[in-house]
């Protein structure tokens, strides 16, 4: 139903101020909510953060452009908790974490649902690139049109009643110049601002700073050894490496070397050569399902274990606990605990969950 009032999450940026501009021409009655997730005031004058103090007054000028109420909500205390700490947490683990995603399963989704219910809102609604549909079992997530730009790796943990609650505006854009026409379109002041490309709370891109700022003596040097388990060299911290990556070892000539494995209680970074990186099977836990009820049994499905990656063959099975195990058709490299895997049937999204460490390799 238009005409409702709705709760648009505006981050400062173009896809969030064009969703509040197109829900109002819709007529629908906006109400633009800002969520300041940390110290804002430290990071005035960093560009591309999305959490930044400049970004919050962008938001406010796009919502006195549009003539809509505008709140700033303080969740710095629930986003270090939920996000930034088990972002710390995860990379002294040996983790690669995806701080985006839990903070769209903790403050996004969870506390901005509150606020938006209390101010008396219909629907939320974010900038995100993906689609959302009704069936006959209720609303499916699909992908964005726009593969290159679609976001819904980043939006598995989304429930079904979430769902419910949530709009998509931009899902159907072919490509980021239509937004950005439609803010031009509505004379909004961000038209040609750039797109935030780092973590919000990690601007400078220094994740091993703030990792040994939260976590005062957790990062201790190790051994680099190879896949059995030769000694080739030192590193001074698990939190900065990842699997897949190659540069920066510093281990001398010879053949190409990859990031293997991470063992964090071990200390140790494993690394070998390019097809030691394959697996063909992977654990996870945490899984949020979307798809249809009483499914049992292997199933044909594409998944992804990067945001950046194109949805390969697998088979999947679910498995009590909320957990499941995926099967890939080809051995998939870069598979790194910490990371998710989420499922899709075409265009659907059926679910998701995150990779553990339990993992098989394609080779010995």
């Amino acid at each position: 139903m238009m005409g409702g009032r709705i709760v648009v999450a505006m981050s400062g940026g173009v896809d969030s101020s064009a969703t509040a501009a197109l829900l109002q021409e819709a007529g629908w009655d906006v109400v633009g909510v800002t969520m300041q997730l940390y110290d804002h005031g430290k990071a005035v004058g960093r560009a591309n953060s999305c959490c930044a103090g400049k970004d919050i007054h962008d938001a406010r000028r796009v919502a006195d452009v549009l003539g809509i109420p505008h709140y700033v909500v303080d969740y710095e205390s629930t986003f270090r908790e939920d996000v930034i700490e088990r972002f710390a947490d995860s990379y002294v683990a040996g983790e690669t974490p995806i701080p985006c995603v839990l903070c769209n399963q903790t403050v996004k989704f969870r506390d901005l649902f509150a606020v938006a219910r209390d101010l008396g809102a219909e629907a939320l609604a974010t900038g995100h690139y993906v689609l959302r549909e009704d069936g006959e079992a209720g609303p499916r997530l699909l992908r964005g049109a726009d593969h290159s730009r679609d976001q819904s790796y980043f939006l598995f943990t989304t429930t079904r009643q979430q769902l419910d609650f949530l709009r998509f505006p931009l899902g159907g854009m072919s490509s980021k110049d239509e937004t950005r026409a439609i803010a031009k379109r509505f004379g909004l002041p961000v038209a040609v601002k750039p797109d935030s490309q780092d973590i919000c709370f990690v601007p400078d891109r220094d994740y091993a700073g703030l990792v040994e700022r939260l976590r005062p003596g957790a990062i201790e040097p190790g051994d680099i050894v190879d896949i059995d388990g030769r000694v080739l060299g030192q590193h001074q911290g698990v939190i900065h490496y990842t699997v897949g990556q190659r540069k920066g070892l510093r281990l001398g000539g010879g053949p190409p070397l990859y990031v293997v494995r991470l063992d964090a209680p071990g200390r140790r970074v494993i690394v070998g050569p390019k097809e030691a990186l394959g697996r063909s099977r992977i654990t996870l836990t945490g899984i949020n399902w979307l798809g249809e009820d009483g499914v049992s049994g292997p199933q044909a499905v594409a998944v992804k274990i990067r945001s950046t990656r194109e949805p390969v063959a697998a088979m999947l099975t679910l498995m009590p606990g909320d957990k499941a195990a995926v099967a890939f058709t080809q051995p998939e490299e870069g598979v790194a605990p910490g990371q998710a895997c989420v499922f899709y049937d075409g265009e659907r999204v059926l679910g998701g969950g995150w990779i553990t460490g339990e993992t098989e390799a394609n080779v010995p």
